[in-house]
């Protein structure tokens, strides 16, 4: 390995590993065999990137997306399908929306819908809502959300039972961490050790890694350097700042 640090090239974060986890899961899902189940989990630790790599599937396979929210209800969550399936302004009971959302759903059987925070719906006890709109549509149906999701759904049997692929998303490693330095740190000379200490750091969570390389960016710009030999500042590990004691903070 060279002494000297080289600029790195931008990428796009469509090559981190998880987004094409993500992106595999989805593919499973969409071309299973007939009489298969379509439901897929990604779970993972908050950080990892799984929202990112989802809302990359989104895009890639114009997927309906929602992102549960702590309030909802069983008619919020319909609301929000059908709102994202081009419904404008969906309206009915429960059983009406389900019905409604089933329809878009069928409609085009290899779309799938993707589920951010669904351990809220566990936690709600709204998962079997999930399993009716799958099991009258067929549509794959991608849950995502913390790594104790797979042992929440245990609690719903039938749902559970529907899993047919589970992806866990996983830290990244000194390759995630290069390509998002391209980004981040456009043009900056870099070594890999630097970066290793970033990641580790930042415990392989690509959210506080991307933090870490916006403050290197910031404090680059500032300096003039064009390359980060010299960073001297503390690394974000998301640790909050230990208490200071009284006598401390009045100078004692």
């Amino acid at each position: 390995m060279s002494n000297e640090p080289s600029p790195v090239k931008p990428q796009s974060l469509a090559a981190l590993k998880n987004v094409a986890a993500c992106m595999g899961l989805v593919t499973r899902l969409q071309t299973r065999g007939p009489h298969l189940p379509g439901l897929g989990v990604f779970h993972g630790p908050s950080g990892y990137g799984k929202s990112y790599a989802s809302i990359y599937a989104q895009n890639k396979t114009r997927a309906i997306r929602v992102e549960v929210g702590d309030s909802w209800t069983r008619a919020s969550f319909l609301k929000a399908i059908l709102r994202e399936g081009g419904v404008q302004e969906p309206r009915g009971t429960v059983a009406n929306l389900a019905e409604q959302a089933i329809m878009i759903l069928g409609e085009e059987p290899n779309r799938p819908l993707m589920i951010d925070e669904a351990d809220r719906l566990v936690t709600k006890n709204m998962i079997e809502l999930v399993r009716e709109l799958h099991e009258h549509s067929q549509a794959p149906i991608v849950l995502i959300g913390e790594e104790q999701l797979p042992g929440k759904l245990i609690a719903s049997e039938r749902t559970h039972n529907r899993v047919l692929e589970w992806t866990a998303a996983q830290p990244c490693d000194l390759e995630d961490t290069r390509k998002l330095a391209a980004i981040f740190l456009g043009g900056l000379g870099v070594h890999d050790e630097f970066l290793d200490k970033v990641r580790r750091e930042s415990d392989g969570r690509a959210r506080r890694i991307v933090v870490n390389l916006s403050r290197i960016a910031e404090w680059a710009r500032n300096k003039g350097c064009k390359s980060v030999d010299g960073y001297d500042a503390d690394l974000y590990t998301g640790t909050p700042p230990a208490r200071r004691h009284a006598n401390q903070r009045r100078g004692a």
